[in-house]
């Protein structure tokens, strides 16, 4: 039954927020923002012949640069977490690029990979790629000593005691950064595909502004929240599977 009380504070939750929603445009009242009639109207009205299409290239270019930088971080992370002298030589690397923000790259990767949705995935993948790699790396850092002498005394290898313990010890922590960096994700993807692209949600919101359709512009709003969401339950649903051992007790 985990799903039908995480149905209905989902459904409460939007409930609140629409009525919040409804008691601002009051306040407000201005055509900048439509009551949550009007533009849960247009996003109904629309969803299947505009939106639809424009929420597949959006999706697509999330999960492909999410998978992208999971791929590359996360045994990059692993294998520096538990070898001080590969730590040595990368972990002074990693503190002197992940602050840079890497959202000043984009015109870079514009001229490289030109306008469509190559240089997005590589913006979103490389801001990732650092927040996993440095949460695999303080997961890997953080395993007890003792659990790893006690599978070594057993006669493991190096690399059963790599796939045995280390990475289940630090999946939890990696799934972890994988729904926080969901909404950076997302917000990456509205600000590349608002300042340079011809398609997806972004691109959506951006042109109906321009357009002063605010409805379909707060459809469009709505239709990348729900993006949002639908990934991070993906990942929730990915962890209880993939960490059954986390959720045992719950």
């Amino acid at each position: 039954m985990g799903w039908l009380r995480r149905a209905i504070g989902y459904l409460g939750a939007a409930a609140a927020l629409v009525a919040g929603w409804w008691l601002l445009a009051l306040i407000v009242d201005s055509p900048a923002l439509p009551g949550p009639g009007l533009a849960l109207g247009d996003f109904a009205t629309l969803f299947f012949s505009d939106l639809l299409p424009e929420l597949g290239v959006s999706a697509w270019r999330v999960v492909a640069s999410m998978a992208i930088s999971v791929a590359l971080a996360a045994p990059l992370g692993l294998l520096v977490g538990r070898s001080p002298r590969l730590d040595a030589v990368v972990a002074p690397m990693i503190f002197l690029t992940y602050p840079v923000p890497k959202i000043v790259f984009l015109p870079v990767l514009l001229v490289l990979l030109g306008i469509g949705g190559a240089p997005k995935i590589a913006l979103i993948a490389l801001i990732v790629f650092f927040q996993i790699l440095v949460t695999a790396r303080d997961a890997a850092r953080q395993i007890p000593a003792a659990s790893v002498l006690s599978v070594r005394s057993l006669g493991a290898t190096r690399s059963q005691v790599f796939r045995h313990v280390v990475v289940p010890a630090a999946l939890p922590d990696i799934f972890t950064a994988l729904r926080i960096s969901t909404g950076t994700a997302i917000a990456v993807l509205f600000f590349s595909e608002s300042i340079a692209g011809t398609s997806g949600v972004g691109y959506y919101i951006i042109d109906a502004w321009s357009r002063i359709a605010y409805s379909e512009m707060f459809a469009g709003i709505i239709t990348m929240a729900l993006l949002g969401v639908v990934l991070y339950e993906l990942l929730e649903m990915a962890e209880a599977r993939v960490c059954a051992w986390t959720r045992a007790g719950r």
